[in-house]
């Protein structure tokens, strides 16, 4: 059956569709749980503060895990971990359906995270190994098409499915995606052939799992602890240590998880730092923009909801064209620019008051999601370009550790700068009113975009010096 697949002018085509299945379902889980956490919280006894942990392992995990799993790609062979990714993935959603605890839905969270991470670390070195150079920059530009869309139907087929069938259904919807796509892998993905002959370092995996998930929960948890509480202190001071620990083990040993000298390779580091700082940027709108159209402009969660809209749409939109343009434009040009209109989205939105008209908060959403998507796939197909064929699992990995790692920390900045400027302000005064505790979240949320906007303008700037450092990219 495959060899006849493998003979199709659209074969590579079709492994791009079963990598669509895996990246949009991995995408969709991220954002689909948010709108049956209040239901669950009740029908499980639970209270908020555990509930929470049903979004924050599921990220925590994919995150720590993602560099493990790209390695892993290239030692044990990208097709086997990606199968085994959708058997875990489609495990943990239907023990998370079936959980009867919050104890055990967290759990099972963790399963169904270790399964996402083997799918997104390697479904970009699935597709550079399946398309010439030429052609990358096209079907990673669909990639992105797919995790906006991914993003965008989470929270409505989430909100119908729990309004109508219950909680659980937001799990157990993806059991047939995640078949199909098993299935997808059987049939047509090729057998993995020139698989690195090297052992996996299962200690530097551990290390640096271990410090990346101690610091991950100081950032997530700064603001509600207390930056300066012994306990956030004690996950950075762990963190610290476990990290130095793992660059220390990796430089000694013959066939390390991450192998460290890739990083001299300045259009992979710079690509991946702009990256880290665009998901930065854009997260500290996705974490504060829905509170300011419900507690200061009073929308209902109908019209939040069509406002919020505006992002992954113009982005489903506009990645697959800037895609396309990277395969024969500079990359590092569509990616400044990209950065640039993203920072004036932020701006935008930053000087929204009291008194903002929906059209004026859509533009600055339109603008954030254009900039993006114009700036992401041209930099994903820059750094998946940049290494040799033997590396593209760990450079998946890496390139998705920076946009998780940048989404969590660009939500724990906004909160951080949103909470600070609120404590200033409200210093002098003793019980404020409801018009002076507006007036401080306003402030704060102005200060936490502008540093979003000046994040995306540091991002620009990596870029740029990427251009002039490496020359025009194609």
């Amino acid at each position: 059956m495959q060899d006849k697949l493998q003979k199709l002018d659209c074969y590579k085509w079709l492994i791009l569709a079963v990598v669509c299945t895996g990246t949009f379902m991995s995408t969709m889980a991220s954002s689909i749980v948010n709108v049956g956490l209040p239901p669950m919280t009740v029908a499980l006894h639970s209270d908020i503060l555990t509930a929470q942990w049903v979004v924050t392992a599921y990220m925590l995990v994919i995150t720590s895990l993602l560099p493990l799993m790209g390695r892993l790609g290239d030692v044990g062979g990208q097709r086997k971990i990606y199968s085994y990714g959708f058997i875990g993935f489609v495990v943990g959603s239907l023990l998370c359906g079936l959980a009867n605890s919050m104890g055990m839905l967290i759990g099972f969270r963790v399963l169904q995270a270790i399964g996402a991470s083997a799918l997104i670390a390697n479904s970009m070195g699935i597709v550079a190994a399946s398309f010439p150079q030429n052609e990358r920059g096209k079907v990673l530009g669909i990639i992105g098409t797919v995790v906006a869309l991914g993003g965008l139907c989470g929270p409505s087929l989430g909100g119908v499915l729990v309004e109508h069938f219950g909680w659980h259904t937001i799990f157990f919807v993806n059991i047939p995606a995640g078949l199909l796509g098993f299935a997808g892998v059987r049939l047509v993905l090729p057998l993995d052939k020139r698989l690195l002959d090297e052992k996996i370092d299962y200690l530097g995996a551990s290390l640096f799992t271990g410090g990346m998930i101690s610091f991950l929960l100081a950032l997530s948890y700064g603001s509600k602890w207390g930056w300066f509480s012994l306990p956030i202190l004690g996950c950075f001071g762990f963190a610290a240590v476990i990290f130095v620990s793992f660059i220390r083990h990796e430089r000694r040993i013959d066939y390390p998880m991450l192998e460290l000298s890739i990083f001299n390779n300045w259009a992979f580091s710079a690509g991946n730092l702009a990256g880290l700082l665009s998901f930065m940027a854009m997260f500290t709108s996705t974490m504060l923009v829905p509170y300011y159209l419900h507690d200061v402009l009073a929308f209902s969660p109908g019209k939040i909801g069509l406002i919020m809209s505006a992002f992954p749409l113009i982005m489903a939109v506009t990645s697959p064209i800037s895609g396309m343009l990277s395969d024969k434009v500079s990359t590092n040009v569509l990616a400044t620019t990209g950065l640039v209109i993203l920072a004036a989205g932020l701006i935008i939105t930053a000087n929204l008051q009291l008194d903002s008209n929906m059209w004026l908060i859509m533009t600055g959403q339109a603008l954030m999601g254009f900039g993006n998507g114009l700036f992401q796939s041209p930099n994903n197909n820059s750094v998946m370009s940049s290494v040799e064929p033997r590396y593209l699992g760990i450079a998946g990995g890496v390139n998705a550790l920076g946009r998780n790692f940048g989404m969590i920390s660009g939500t724990a900045l906004a909160v951080a700068i949103l909470e600070y400027r609120r404590a200033v302000t409200a210093a002098e005064i003793g019980i404020p009113s409801p018009a002076q505790q507006m007036a401080f979240f306003l402030d704060g949320f102005h200060y936490a975009l502008l540093v979003g906007a000046g994040l995306a303008i540091a991002g620009a700037l990596v870029s740029f010096i990427r251009f002039g450092a490496a020359g025009q990219e194609s």
